[in-house]
């Protein structure tokens, strides 16, 4: 299998993509109201839809920290249900998988 710190490094530049990501919505979340009620309206409702990418951010944020800390506790790249290893395919292809393919499905 391919050697931890490759994904985890890869874990850790996602990560910090992420992080940047929101935290420019949050800056955007910031921004006073527009004083004309149409644009309030346009813009509550561009509000609600960054809220939900930002909370689509940050939950795969906290799963890349489990996958981090699975790493340190050497326990990445085994199967949470079943116990086997994870394929490096699967691994590679979603780096913070928990379950096999066959556990997966």
């Amino acid at each position: 299998m391919t050697d931890n710190a490759e994904f985890a490094a890869a874990l850790k530049a996602r990560f910090k993509d992420l992080l940047d990501r929101a935290e420019i919505i949050e800056d955007d979340l910031r921004h006073p109201l527009d004083a004309d009620f149409s644009e309030q309206a346009i813009d509550l409702a561009d509000d609600e839809a960054l809220e939900g990418v930002d909370e689509a951010l940050r939950a795969e944020m906290t799963q890349i920290g489990y996958a981090l800390a699975r790493i340190e506790n050497g326990t990445y790249g085994t199967c949470a249900r079943c116990g086997k290893d994870i394929g490096e395919k699967r691994l590679k292809a979603r780096p913070i998988a928990t379950r096999c393919i066959a556990c997966a499905s």
